[in-house]
């Protein structure tokens, strides 16, 4: 990770207020760092900040939004997340209201923990991640080693499943 981070921010429609007031407290924190949104999220981040900063600083600052997450921006953050895009995500979902896409809301934060980025799904965790003293430095998360997996001998994986 460099100094400048890649942040993913999503959040359900119920936690969406949630995001939208954090994102206000600490837009000045945000404003220097790069901001990957899933569809509607993106849209009212966007506008968040824009109307905290000045006029020529609204301009610099734009958010890369992605798909709705019901329509693939889910899987679009995963992917960047797989590709080495995204250093860390905030994504408050809501644990009380089922989901049409639940399985791609598992897989984003499966995707996240498997490739070993800082993740908040509340706003406590969070508050710590960008408070934290790494927010500004380059660092070098541990990636666990899958060489195993990818070179293990696919006749061996195909008669174990017989």
């Amino acid at each position: 990770m460099n100094r400048i981070k890649r942040i993913g921010l999503v959040a359900h429609d119920n936690r969406k207020k949630d995001l939208i007031e954090w994102v206000e407290w600490n837009y000045l924190i945000l404003i220097h760092h790069h901001l990957i949104c899933t569809g509607t999220t993106g849209k009212l981040i966007e506008e968040a900040i824009q109307q905290k900063l000045h006029v020529d600083e609204a301009e610099r600052f734009s958010v890369r939004k992605l798909k709705s997450g019901p329509l693939g921006g889910d899987q679009q953050l995963g992917a960047l997340i797989a590709g080495g895009e995204i250093d860390f995500l905030i994504f408050l979902w809501d644990p009380m209201q089922p989901q049409p896409h639940d399985v791609d809301v598992k897989a984003l934060l499966r995707i996240a923990v498997l490739y070993n980025i800082p993740t908040a799904c509340n706003r406590s965790t969070a508050d710590f991640m960008i408070s934290s003293s790494l927010m500004n430095e380059v660092y070098q998360p541990v990636l666990k080693d899958y060489a195993d997996y990818i070179d293990r001998h696919l006749d061996q994986v195909y008669t174990s499943t017989l």
